[in-house]
C-alpha cells in the first residue's frame, strides 16, 4: 500500500477518534453530575441554562477546530509522508480542548458566584464507616487469568530460549514508519516482556487495593442507597481492572511470540494488539454505564441527584447537598490539593475514576521514593552500558 495513503489513514484515524473523545468529554455521562466542567454546583443547578450554554459553546468551537486541525495535518502529512504529524496535531487539538474547558470552567465559577447558588442550601458531608470495618475485598480469583498468562509466557520462553538467535529485532515507530532495532540476546532481553507482565500485574493489583480503600464520594441526600451503589461500583471496578490486566498480559504474550520468532507481519501485529485492546474497551463499558462512582442506577430508578428519595424508596432524602469544596481544586477541576485531607486517592471531578491528593504528605513521600528509585535505575543502566 502507498505509504502516503497509509500516513493519511493513520493521521485521520487518530485525530477523528481523539476529536470524538474530546467532543464527548463534557457529557454528564462521563463526569459527576453536579460537577460540570470541574465546578461544584448544587444538584438542582447541574442542568441550569448556564451549564447547558457552556456545553454548547465548548462543542460548537471544538468541532470546527477538529476539522481544521485534521485537514491541516493530512495536508502536511501528505507532503512530509510522516505519521508523526498526527501526533503533533493531536497535541494541538488537546491544547485547544483544554483552553475551551478552562474557559467554560471560569465562566461557570463566575456564574455560581454571581448567582449565590449555595446561599439557600444546606451543605453536608457523609461517610460510610463500614467501608473501613467491612471493606470490599480484593477479588483474588480475578487475578488467576493474569498469572496463568504469565506462566504460559515464561514456559514458552524457556522452551524457545536455547534456540534464539544471537540478536533480537525489536520494532519501533519512527517518523519514517516502523524500524527494527537489534539487541543482543540475553536472558534479560529475551524475557523483557515477561518482566513487563509481572510489573503490570503487580501495578494493577496495587491500584485495585488502593481504589478499594479510597475515599467514597457519597450522595449526602441519600446516604444509604448511595453507599450500596458505591460498593457495587467498587466490585465492578476491581473486576474490570483485573480483567483488563489479563488482556494486556495476553497482548504481551503475543508480542513475546513475535519477538522470539522474529515475525514482522503487520497483520499479525495488528491482531496481537488490536484484539486485546478492543476486548479491554468492551470490559470497560459496564463502568461507563454505571457512571462516576456508580451513580447511574440511582438516576435510572427515578432517584434524582436532588435526593428526593432512595433507591427503591429505602432511603429518605436528607435535604442536604454536597459541600462546596472548589477551593481545594485547581487546573479547572483536575488537580486536588488538600493537606488536611488524610485521603491519598479521591474521586475525580473531571472524568471517571480517582485522582491523587497532591497535598497529602504521604503521597509526596511515595512520589519522592519512586522518583529516586527511577533515577537510580537510570544511572545504573547507563553505567552498565
Amino acid at each position: 500500500m502507498n505509504t502516503v495513503l497509509v500516513s493519511l489513514l493513520v493521521n485521520s484515524g487518530i485525530l477523528l477518534a481523539l476529536g470524538a473523545a474530546l467532543y464527548a468529554a463534557p457529557s454528564p455521562l462521563l463526569n459527576p453530575h453536579a460537577v460540570p466542567f470541574g465546578v461544584r454546583v448544587p444538584p438542582d443547578k447541574a442542568d441550569a441554562p448556564e451549564v447547558s450554554e457552556q456545553r454548547r459553546r465548548y462543542r460548537a468551537l471544538l468541532l470546527p477546530a477538529t476539522l481544521i486541525v485534521t485537514v491541516a495535518a493530512l495536508a502536511v502529512g501528505a507532503v512530509l509522508n510522516s505519521v508523526a504529524v498526527g501526533g503533533v496535531a493531536a497535541v494541538v487539538l488537546c491544547v485547544i480542548a483544554a483552553t475551551l474547558w478552562l474557559s467554560a470552567h471560569r465562566a461557570l465559577a463566575r456564574a455560581k458566584e454571581r448567582g449565590n447558588w449555595y446561599e439557600h442550601v444546606r451543605q453536608g458531608v457523609v461517610m460510610d464507616t463500614s467501608l473501613r470495618t467491612d471493606p470490599v475485598r480484593l477479588p483474588w480469583a480475578w487475578t488467576i487469568p493474569s498469572f496463568v498468562v504469565i506462566a504460559v509466557t515464561a514456559v514458552a520462553g524457556a522452551i524457545v530460549y536455547p534456540r534464539l538467535p544471537e540478536v533480537l529485532a525489536l520494532p519501533e515507530r519512527s517518523s519514517s514508519g516502523t524500524v527494527y532495532r537489534e539487541i543482543t540476546t540475553t536472558f534479560w532481553t529475551a524475557y523483557s516482556l515477561v518482566f513487563a507482565q509481572i510489573l503490570l500485574t503487580a501495578a494493577v493489583i496495587g491500584t485495585v487495593a488502593a481504589v478499594l480503600r479510597a475515599r467514597a464520594d457519597l450522595d449526602v441526600s441519600r446516604p444509604r442507597s448511595s453507599a450500596a451503589q458505591h460498593r457495587r461500583y467498587l466490585g465492578l471496578t476491581a473486576r474490570s481492572l483485573l480483567g483488563v490486566a489479563a488482556l494486556l498480559n495476553l497482548m504481551l504474550l503475543g508480542l513475546s511470540g513475535m519477538m522470539w520468532s522474529d515475525s514482522r507481519s503487520g497483520a499479525v501485529l495488528s491482531l496481537v494488539i488490536g484484539v486485546p485492546t478492543l476486548a479491554a474497551l468492551a470490559v470497560s463499558v459496564p463502568l461507563v454505564r454505571m457512571g462516576p462512582g456508580g451513580s447511574r442506577p440511582a438516576l435510572e430508578s427515578g432517584d434524582g441527584p436532588s435526593g428526593t428519595g432512595g433507591s427503591g424508596g429505602s432511603d429518605e432524602g436528607t435535604g442536604l447537598v454536597p459541600r462546596d469544596d472548589d477551593r481545594h481544586w485547581y487546573g479547572a477541576g483536575t488537580v486536588y490539593v488538600n493537606a488536611d485531607d488524610p485521603a491519598i486517592l479521591v474521586p475525580r471531578r473531571v472524568g471517571m475514576g480517582w485522582t491523587v491528593n497532591v497535598g497529602n504528605p504521604r503521597f509526596l513521600i511515595i512520589s519522592a521514593a519512586v522518583l529516586a528509585i527511577a533515577a537510580g535505575a537510570t544511572v545504573v543502566s547507563a553505567a552498565v552500558r
